[in-house]
């Protein structure tokens, strides 16, 4: 049974001016991943990370980046064009103003999603934000920081993300999702790391094993590589 995330309080203008975020960056792209994939999208990547998984490809977001206040970043947001946001990192959850602009964005109308490590608490996230929660593989070298308390979190509109390097990565991820109570709506989705496993081979993995997962790529990697803001 999941847990409730219920709608909290919303942020006045006073909360909004006076929380404040360390920023990465700011930038609107195609959305590359999860249900939102192929979406113009304003990204919102919170500086800091207490994770290092192996194959980290937002490094440069471990530290430096702008503090601004939420109300700065939701007038950013509101001028940018789109209806979809991200807010990623790093690990945005990270930063206790995280929620504060979660819940003010949702209030904006907005379509936001959350992309999460897994080792946050997820308990008062918005239940209006779509979670895209890793769950780390042996191969990242960080799968004992997995927050299991967190897959009660998870329900309709949330997905569960792996990230495979190898076979060895793939049957423990089969083997993992066995034993998960999760909600039906959640959604599971596997994918390569880049550069590492070879698409095609993980797409065989799944199909020969028959698993109800959603095979998915990072669109803009194919499209942008790794360069930053795309």
């Amino acid at each position: 049974m999941a847990t409730a995330r219920t709608i909290p309080a919303a942020p006045g203008p006073e909360e909004q001016a006076a929380t404040r975020l360390r920023i990465s960056e700011m930038f609107v792209s195609l959305q590359g991943e999860a249900a939102q994939v192929g979406w113009p999208t304003a990204f919102v990547r919170l500086t800091g990370c207490p994770l290092r998984c192996r194959w980290c490809d937002t490094a440069y977001a471990f530290d430096g980046g702008e503090s601004t206040t939420v109300g700065d970043c939701l007038t950013w947001l509101r001028g940018s064009g789109v209806r979809h946001v991200c807010v990623t990192g790093g690990e945005p959850l990270a930063q206790p103003g995280c929620s504060v602009l979660l819940r003010a964005l949702c209030d904006a109308g907005l379509c936001v999603s959350l992309e999460t490590g897994g080792a946050m608490d997820l308990v008062g996230v918005d239940p209006r934000v779509s979670i895209v929660m890793d769950w780390k593989a042996p191969g990242s070298g960080e799968a004992g920081r997995n927050r299991g308390a967190n897959l009660a979190c998870l329900g309709p509109g949330d997905q569960l993300k792996f990230v495979l390097a190898d076979r060895a990565d793939f049957d423990w991820a089969r083997d993992t999702l066995a034993g998960m109570n999760l909600e039906p709506e959640v959604e599971v989705l596997f994918s390569p790391v880049f550069g590492e496993l070879e698409p095609r081979q993980l797409a065989d993995w799944i199909v020969a094993e028959r698993l109800p997962v959603r095979f998915q790529l990072q669109l803009h990697k194919l499209l942008w590589g790794d360069q930053p803001g795309r």
